[in-house]
């Protein structure tokens, strides 16, 4: 009777330690559990915060390159030398081409129809100018192409000089090469101060 007791009593006190060693397990297991998904959560918000701050850095560090080029190439004098010298050129040529149509337009058209001698003054100055744009395009200056420093108001006032000398009431070829090369000098100048202003 005694040894069934004490079998009966080691039973129930280590079925009660079972029982406390499995709680305890239990209360381990998912307290590593937490842990771990805690510090999982932890490192992930960190590679986030660290992908984030890479690309702003990323970002800034590309634009301020964009900007140090940009005014690197700006304190260059050859840039600015190299520029000035092949608009130049091009604006030379545009002298000698408005002269030649001012004398065109004197010679081969109905000049008293004002509008029509007008429209095709306008139309001749303005391709004149839609070209030497496209030739600037192949050229940059701080990152933008030349013809982003030219102005379309130019084509105004190449366009007033030459219809004011082909209804100047005396025809004077060296008074017509002085004023066009007045508005272009006039042009040069703005372009040079828009280069200059950027």
């Amino acid at each position: 009777m005694e040894e069934s007791l004490k079998v009966a009593q080691g039973i129930s006190d280590f079925g009660f330690m079972v029982i406390v060693c499995a709680v305890f397990l239990c209360l381990a297991a998912a307290l590593m559990v937490a842990c771990f998904k805690w510090f999982k959560s932890i490192i992930n918000d960190m590679i986030k915060s660290n992908q984030s701050m890479v690309a702003e850095l990323l970002t800034e560090t590309k634009t301020q390159n964009d900007m140090l080029t940009d005014i690197a190439e700006g304190l260059r004098p050859e840039t600015q030398l190299r520029i000035k010298n092949i608009s130049s050129i091009y604006f030379d040529l545009a002298v000698e081409r408005v002269c030649r149509i001012i004398k065109k337009v004197r010679e081969e058209n109905h000049i008293a129809d004002r509008e029509a001698t007008k429209a095709k003054v306008h139309t001749l100055i303005m391709n004149m100018h839609e070209d030497r744009n496209s030739r600037f395009d192949a050229h940059s200056y701080r990152g933008k192409r030349l013809s982003s420093y030219t102005s379309p108001e130019w084509i105004e006032w190449v366009e007033q000089c030459v219809l004011s000398e082909v209804y100047a009431e005396t025809v004077n070829n060296g008074r017509a090469y002085t004023n066009v090369q007045m508005v272009y000098d006039r042009i040069k100048i703005d372009f040079y101060h828009k280069l200059n202003q950027e």
